[in-house]
């Protein structure tokens, strides 16, 4: 299992986007050239919605070539969540066994009859940045769309993932970009906003 500690900060639109992007303290952390990756994502749960009273998420995500199944569950800290995710195509029941045995909730051979509820599709341009204590987080920005069964979205966000080390410095940069421009921390998840949409 992975802890992720996971900052998402909502954005007004792509002019405030680029700015950030631009941003010469950004600049200054990169410790790689800046990568784009298509992501396409569908949700899963029961009929029951047994996953989503939970606050449990489920999901196939085709990340470019890579194609990943992932569950995530709420974790014990404020922005923290426990995920296990393995390469395959389909939620079926040889993937949840195996997400199992990696220490994922034993529930996940209870379910039966997943369907795809919900999904989102966006372009993701993400970096890794490296702070002076040699901590490192992922810099993701998002923009696309959220889908339910009719309704579509649009959205754009910031996400900055802890990948190594104290959160710190993490928690710092977050704080800074809020203040400097005028960011506030979205707090639901894509799946979560997706799954609210007709």
């Amino acid at each position: 299992m992975a802890q992720e500690l996971e900052y998402k900060l909502g954005v007004k639109d792509e002019a405030q986007l680029d700015k950030i992007l631009g941003d010469p303290m950004i600049a200054g952390l990169r410790a790689q050239p800046w990568q784009e990756t298509e992501m396409k994502t569908v949700y899963f749960d029961t009929s029951d919605r047994y996953l989503g009273q939970k606050k449990w998420m489920l999901r196939h995500r085709q990340e470019g070539r890579r194609s990943v199944i992932c569950v995530k569950t709420p974790g014990t800290g404020e922005n923290l969540r426990n995920e296990w995710e393995i390469l395959a195509a389909v939620p079926d029941k040889a993937t949840l066994e195996a997400l199992a045995a990696m220490g994922g909730p034993e529930e996940l051979l209870q379910l039966s009859a997943l369907e795809p509820v919900c999904g989102a599709e966006f372009l993701r341009r993400h970096v890794l940045l490296e702070f002076t204590d040699g901590s490192k987080a992922e810099l993701a920005v998002d923009t696309g769309v959220l889908y339910g069964p009719q309704e579509r979205l649009p959205f754009a966000e910031l996400e900055l993932e802890l990948k190594e080390g104290q959160p710190d410095m993490t928690r710092q940069l977050v704080q800074t970009l809020c203040q400097r421009y005028g960011l506030k921390e979205e707090p639901r998840s894509k799946a979560a906003r997706a799954n609210s949409l007709k």
